[in-house]
């Protein structure tokens, strides 16, 4: 009889271990995403910090870094984050591949680590990003379409991860139904910002004579992009295609004679914040279904920009 209680008992505890697991208290979030001095992560940021501190309340500590693109600075920053005993990572890696020894550091560390926007390798517990293949494909068909399938156009490229890997590869998959439609340059990186967009977009104009069009990887890159092309006094000869929705392509959008033509649309605030709710179930003891989430995008123009309600962290 002592022995079917003290198994009772044992019992009991274990499920109160359990009960215990499945309502881990949110204390503490780290995250690292591409680089600050783009708009879209900032969004992130603002996400980040207001899901945490809706779950979490007004004690939830919130550590938001900028990886500046930069491999060994994102894994100091999560090597911090191991050594301050975060809860959950939110990570947008710079590399997919070269910040999997990082991930998997956390992990074996007891660390949730759900990555945003971008999948990275190391064994996240869930990726949260837009559909990037179906952004890609949204901006390049709208590209092919109005050029009518014939003419010459550039691809701005950037950073080696797989958000700008499959926007590239939805592109290429619109344009193959186009054989009349000339890709003459598609592996510049511009490094996903302004000035990369601007430098980059100022060699292709030099070494192109003939451009009708530009699909950049994300907005920062097209506004670069059409900076330059206005600079070159070339604007009546080409329109640019970017990926993001941001506040600055909005603007764009809305200014006459401007270049900037389209903008598949996201929404990195809710992305973010999505992001750690999910790592928040995960603590709680929630098994997901599917590991990988998608963000349905939207393809803004000119025509529906008046319509569109923008990034939420925006508003």
């Amino acid at each position: 009889m002592r022995k079917l209680v003290g198994v009772g008992l044992m019992a009991a505890a274990l499920a109160a271990g359990l009960v215990s697991a499945q309502t881990h208290k949110l204390t503490a979030v780290g995250a690292s995403f591409g680089d600050l001095g783009n708009p879209f992560f900032v969004a992130m940021g603002k996400g980040v910090e207001s899901e945490a501190k809706k779950i979490g309340g007004a004690d939830v500590k919130v550590n938001v870094q900028s990886g500046g693109y930069d491999i060994n600075t994102q894994t100091n920053q999560i090597e911090n984050f191991i050594a301050s005993k975060v809860d959950l990572i939110v990570l947008n890696a710079v590399d997919f591949k070269a910040m999997g020894p990082a991930v998997r550091k956390a992990k074996a560390a007891g660390i949730v680590v759900v990555a945003a926007d971008v999948a990275v390798e190391g064994g996240t517990d869930a990726t949260i990003t837009s559909d990037n293949v179906n952004a890609g494909k949204l901006g390049c068909q709208y590209l092919a379409t109005r050029l009518g399938g014939h003419g010459n156009m550039v691809i701005i490229n950037g950073p080696p991860v797989s958000a700008v890997t499959d926007r590239v590869a939805g592109c290429k998959a619109a344009l193959a139904k186009y054989p009349n439609l000339k890709v003459l340059s598609q592996d510049q990186n511009a490094g996903g910002s302004r000035d990369g967009g601007l430098r980059v977009m100022t060699d292709l104009l030099t070494a192109n004579p003939k451009i009708d069009a530009v699909f950049a990887i994300n907005d920062p890159t097209g506004i670069g992009a059409a900076l330059a092309i206005k600079q070159a006094n070339r604007s009546k000869q080409m329109f640019v295609v970017g990926v993001d929705g941001s506040p600055d392509a909005e603007a764009a959008l809305k200014e006459p004679g401007s270049v900037f033509a389209a903008t598949a649309s996201q929404d990195p605030f809710r992305m973010a914040a999505r992001a750690v709710d999910i790592g928040n179930q995960i603590l709680s003891g929630k098994k997901l279904t599917n590991q990988i989430i998608l963000v349905p995008v939207k393809l803004i123009t000119r025509g529906n920009v008046g319509s569109y309600s923008g990034w939420t962290a925006t508003k």
